[in-house]
């Protein structure tokens, strides 16, 4: 039984095999920084450090699922450009919901903001498989074996919660983050969009990384100022 499983998923541990997982590991690490910001900006408009991290553990089961799903579908999904169209405008409007959102007195976007849960987690895990569209491609391209392409997901969506945590905590603190995570979810989203319209005029992944390092680093440019207010010694009578 064992053994038909493993031929099914072509499972052959090798030397190269590990190399190939450990590429699949640093694409999913690198590329998923845009996301994990987004991921984390939706987070916060519950406003609640609990119901943050619970929305991130919660939408991201739904989300691995759903990325599992995609990845064993990938073949038959690849033959149809309006996935890819949904979530190019999928993406677009959530920058376009970002920047048109409200400001506060520091000219700050913020988000929409959600009430419950179980709002949250949808938007969460279908960002995630909107994301997912544009790696599934290299994924499967770096290597054609599905266990090691299920692995590399597997530890993707766990490196994917531990940045979204982290992000959560540094949106607070840059206070350009935000708007710089949003501005790579655009060139996510055009990106697709430019796939869908003529694909030989994708730019090359290089391009995109580079891209998304040159705005992430106008994000931790700038902290946010906080202020600390000096309580003023108190005095004392001289009788």
């Amino acid at each position: 039984m064992l053994d038909q499983i493993f031929d099914y998923l072509h499972f052959h541990i090798s030397l190269e095999a590990l190399i190939v997982l450990l590429i699949l590991v640093f694409l999913e690490a690198v590329l998923s920084a845009d996301n994990a910001i987004a991921l984390a900006a939706i987070a916060q408009g519950l406003e609640d450090q609990k119901l943050e991290r619970q929305a991130l553990n919660i939408g991201l089961v739904f989300a691995y699922v759903l990325r599992i799903t995609l990845l064993l579908t990938a073949t038959w999904v690849q033959k149809f450009w309006q996935f890819e169209l949904l979530g190019a405008a999928y993406l677009l409007w959530l920058v376009f919901q970002h920047f048109t959102s409200q400001e506060d007195e520091d000219h700050h976007h913020h988000g929409p903001k959600y009430s419950s849960l179980w709002q949250v987690i949808p938007v969460i895990a279908f960002t995630d498989l909107a994301f997912s569209l544009d790696s599934v491609t290299t994924a499967i391209a770096v290597s054609q074996e599905t266990w090691l392409v299920l692995t590399g997901t597997t530890i993707g969506i766990v490196t994917l919660r531990f940045m979204a945590g982290l992000f959560i905590r540094w949106l607070d603190e840059y206070e350009n983050l935000a708007d710089a995570g949003y501005i790579t979810v655009a060139f996510v989203g055009l990106r697709l969009l430019i796939k869908v319209i003529n694909e030989a005029l994708v730019p090359p992944q290089w391009i995109m990384v580079s891209a998304i390092a040159i705005v992430l680093t106008w994000g931790f440019s700038k902290r946010t100022e906080v202020e600390i207010k000096t309580q003023e010694p108190e005095k004392t009578e001289v009788k």
